[in-house]
């Protein structure tokens, strides 16, 4: 276990530092080229537009990823044992994406303590953008 979150230290209804990032088309780009979706939804406005979108959006399994890091980023590196999510919304160029994290349960599976989570990804106005739930290790 690589964290020093506690179990003692956690409580239902407390929550996780926020993280926050502007989404930009660079990003798009950038995570197209890691993930292999060039999907033209993604980065092409012209065949967006076509579609019948206001433009290009995100992947959404870009906004999952940046959701689990604002996840690992409060555990820990190699805690998270389960990691679930619904995607509500799509997420555009320009929009400040936030993260939500609170306490949900603390709980012990026989030797093995965990921290379950209501985890949700939304935008500057409070749009909710990915909703789910995720489970961690703790330290006793």
């Amino acid at each position: 276990m690589t964290t020093g979150l506690k179990k003692s230290d956690l409580a239902i209804g407390m929550s996780a530092p926020e993280l926050r990032h502007v989404l930009t088309r660079t990003d798009l780009v950038r995570y197209a080229g890691a993930s292999g979706d060039y999907n033209p939804m993604h980065h092409d406005e012209v065949k967006a537009t076509q579609a019948g979108q206001p433009s290009v959006f995100g992947h959404g399994m870009l906004s999952m990823g940046f959701l689990a890091t604002a996840i690992t980023t409060f555990v820990g590196i190699g805690n998270i044992v389960d990691y679930s999510v619904r995607f509500v919304s799509q997420t555009w160029p320009g929009e400040e994406l936030v993260t939500k994290i609170s306490v949900t349960g603390v709980r012990d599976e026989g030797d093995t303590h965990l921290v379950d989570l209501d985890v949700r990804l939304t935008n500057a106005d409070g749009q909710e953008k990915v909703v789910g739930s995720a489970s961690a290790l703790v330290m006793a």
